[in-house]
């Protein structure tokens, strides 16, 4: 069907669109197209196959560049250049003469405290890592000369010269050393061009943690041997103190023991009243058959009194509401038992310093931590590293991807132009 003309509204004219403008709607639409369009149709089609055709190439270009020729080159360097790297692996945990409370709750509360055990392990993880584990290795491994061996390629070797900061660098490449939490042990995995440095690297590394945890138990050991002599220094001091101050207390009250006084005192102050009631007893009896001024009756009176006035007297040493002597024991005890607790508790103090400091002696002479290894660096056979067809395929797989997101990238911005 022929396109119907349009009236344009100025000029009341009428104009016929564009015989393609009117072909393409119907056949984007996919509405019937009437045989005498077929060649349009036929024209548009050979455009579009042309225009597909022009960029096959960039497209084909393109993936050649970012896929092919990558993946290519990755290739070449993992099958032809790469050296091989032999991997010696050893494994160690800390154990302690002290038996250990499993704290199953520190893997899942973070308020709970690690064990001592797990915070050396962490120390020996991180020491691996380190630049003192190579200023260690440095004494009696050329570390340098180990990384940079004819057999390594330019890539994975290490470039002459290098500075400390870059050989640390390196090395934390090179040794893979982590702490298992699950089980308490430590692997390490030290990495070489050759199976003789390999293994004697591994050893090298295992001597240098093992002269660490030496250190550390040592360190402890001495530090703790330290804390108990203060201690018991600080205990002493204490002691002396307290018993200067009673000391002094004795010989300025004059009583060597205010408590046995009292008590002394007191046993005297009742025998004195036994004999005030036996006085009085006799005086009653003698009373009834004698005269008030015989001279027995007077006598008992007079001792009578005399007892009387001996009680009043003794108990006034004890007790004495009305004058304010420094003798008076009520008043001397509480000062004499505050200087006896104290010296009590000073002896108490000394004592278990002194039992601290013992305990420590016989620690000091025995390690705290201790390394114990289960699987010792062996000899490697075969080439652990590196994995060619791995590394061959990660590297395939990634041009892939970023050239399939750069297809789709320029496809829907043309879409959109």
């Amino acid at each position: 069907m022929a396109a119907q003309p349009t009236r344009s509204r100025p000029t009341g004219d009428w104009i016929s669109p564009p015989a393609s403008q009117a072909r393409e709607p119907a056949i984007a639409t996919g509405l019937p197209v009437p045989a005498e369009d077929g060649g349009a149709i036929a024209v548009f089609r050979a455009q579009d196959f042309a225009a597909r055709r022009r960029r096959f190439p960039v497209r084909l270009l393109s993936f050649v560049v970012v896929v092919l020729v990558p993946a290519t080159l990755a290739a070449v360097y993992f099958f032809v250049i790469a050296a091989d790297q032999y991997v010696a692996e050893f494994r160690f945990a800390l154990r302690t003469v002290e038996p250990v409370r499993a704290e199953i709750g520190g893997l899942f509360q973070g308020g709970v405290a690690p064990s001592p055990v797990g915070v050396d392990s962490y120390a020996v993880v991180q020491y691996l890592g380190s630049r003192d584990v190579i200023d260690d290795l440095g004494k009696t491994l050329d570390l340098r000369e180990m990384f940079s061996r004819p057999q390594a390629d330019w890539l994975a070797g290490l470039p002459l010269p290098v500075s400390i900061e870059e050989l640390v660098r390196y090395w934390k490449s090179q040794v893979d050393a982590f702490y298992d939490i699950t089980n308490g042990t430590i692997v390490v995995r030290a990495r070489a061009f050759t199976p003789d440095d390999a293994l004697q690297l591994a050893q090298a590394i295992l001597a240098s943690a093992e002269r660490l945890v030496n250190d550390l138990s040592a360190r402890a050991r001495r530090d703790t041997l330290r804390n108990s002599e203060k201690e018991v220094r600080r205990a002493e001091r204490r002691l002396k103190t307290a018993l200067a101050r009673l000391s002094e207390f004795r010989d300025r009250e004059g009583i060597i023991d205010p408590r046995k006084t009292a008590d002394a005192t007191q046993a005297l102050a009742g025998r004195i009243r036994d004999e005030i009631v036996r006085a009085d007893t006799e005086l009653s009896t003698v009373k009834h058959y004698m005269r008030a001024d015989a001279p027995s009756v007077r006598m008992l009176d007079a001792r009578l009194q005399s007892l009387q006035a001996q009680l009043r007297s003794v108990e006034s040493e004890v007790t004495d509401t009305e004058k304010s002597r420094s003798e008076v024991l009520s008043r001397v005890m509480g000062s004499y038992e505050r200087l006896e607790s104290e010296r009590t508790f000073a002896e108490k103090a000394y004592q278990h310093a002194l039992e601290a400091l013992d305990r420590a002696r016989m620690n000091a002479d025995r390690q705290q931590v201790y390394i114990a290894g289960f699987v010792q660096p062996s000899l490697p056979e075969e080439p652990l590293y590196p994995r060619r067809l791995r590394n061959v395929g990660i590297a395939l797989f990634l041009c892939c991807a970023g050239w399939l997101i750069g297809a789709f990238i320029v496809q829907t911005v043309r879409e959109h132009l």
